[in-house]
């Protein structure tokens, strides 16, 4: 499962208390390619609290595990990697779920902005390496389902 992280002071800087993943909503998204259908277990960042904190300070992340931000209205979206430990694939749906935009290996702890003019209605961030190795490409579609 997603590791949990604590309380965390970087460089310094104070940083809120990151919340225990395991607190976070949980949903299935499934990748619809060409040839197959890739499934994942995530966690929804649903609150402007949870999406600054994603994967922050996550050490592991398995390969059909990740982390699903969801947003109300379509919007362009920008991410960025600060506190971040693992190379992350970052992939935009907009409103249809189709992924219209993907970001591969988003390196550590970049302060470099992510993302897309394009409104999206998500982001799903997924173990770095995951989108060349499954061959998701952009058009593919991209649906999830909360689950208890």
């Amino acid at each position: 499962m997603l590791a949990a992280a604590g309380m965390a002071a970087v460089a310094g800087a104070q940083i809120a208390p990151i919340e225990d993943l395991t607190r976070f909503p949980r949903a299935v998204v499934e990748i619809e390619t060409r040839d197959r259908v890739h499934r994942f277990d995530v966690r929804i960042a649903d609150t402007p609290a949870r999406q600054a904190q994603g994967l922050m300070f996550v050490r592991d992340l398995p390969a059909d595990e990740g982390m699903l931000f969801v947003h109300e209205k379509p919007r362009p979206v920008s991410m960025w990697m600060k506190n971040t430990y693992i190379e992350l694939d970052m992939l935009f749906a907009g409103a249809d779920g189709r992924i219209v935009h993907i970001a591969e290996r988003a390196r550590p702890h970049s302060l470099d902005t992510i993302g897309t003019d394009v409104p999206v209605a998500a982001v799903l961030e997924i173990r770095g390496g995951e989108v060349e190795r499954r061959g998701i490409r952009v058009g593919d579609r991209l649906e999830w389902r909360r689950v208890e």
